[in-house]
């Protein structure tokens, strides 16, 4: 890109670290990161006096520097400031454990996501029967429910079992990013007292 290493030398806001430092705990948050790869780029960020020297902490990572410069000024980049943890449209055959897993987060996620979906439209459905069209039996439709959500796990072979298995996995990884989210803070806040 012609003129990006033009401006390298522009000077940083603490605001503009603080905003790298807080993109840079998404990606850690997210498993990009581990703990010693995030302290010493955080550290390398939290540092940086200039918009070239926080290039490097930001490589291999999806969105890129989450500074640019525009018209001899920086400016922050807020997309990618939320990474994805992972696209799970594609699933590889349950053949390991981890396979395995992989299939069962992407089945429990499309499961989950159709229930609000089923739920949503009969909920729509229930409130234009009884309130604009007058209906006295639309409460029917809560009972055809029951039956509706059944369709998609019957068709995505979702068992009960495998929705148990699913909300432990996903209690489990839950916790696990609110401790990397907690490890992130900390250490963004131990290098704004250092820089302080």
């Amino acid at each position: 890109m012609p003129g990006q290493g033009d401006h390298d030398d522009l000077l940083l806001s603490d605001d503009e670290r603080l905003h790298a430092l807080n993109i840079l705990g998404d990606h850690y948050a997210a498993g990009r990161l581990d703990s010693a790869e995030f302290y010493e780029r955080s550290g390398t960020v939290a540092s940086a006096r200039t918009l070239g020297a926080i290039r490097e902490p930001f490589l291999g990572l999806p969105g890129g520097l989450p500074l640019e410069q525009v018209d001899g000024y920086v400016r922050k980049v807020s997309d990618g400031a939320a990474p994805a943890v992972r696209d799970s449209a594609a699933v590889a055959p349950a053949t390991t454990p981890e396979a395995e897993l992989l299939s069962l987060r992407s089945r429990g996620n499309l499961v989950e996501s159709i229930d609000w979906m089923i739920v949503g439209v009969t909920l729509v459905t229930f409130l234009v029967l009884q309130i604009v069209v007058g209906w006295d039996y639309a409460w029917i439709v809560w009972p055809s429910l029951v039956v509706t959500l059944s369709v998609p796990r019957m068709i995505l072979k979702y068992s009960d079992d495998d929705e148990k298995t699913y909300e432990r996995l996903k209690k489990s990884d839950e916790k696990a990013r609110r401790e990397r989210l907690e490890q992130a803070a900390q250490r963004i806040r131990e290098l704004e007292n250092r820089n302080d």
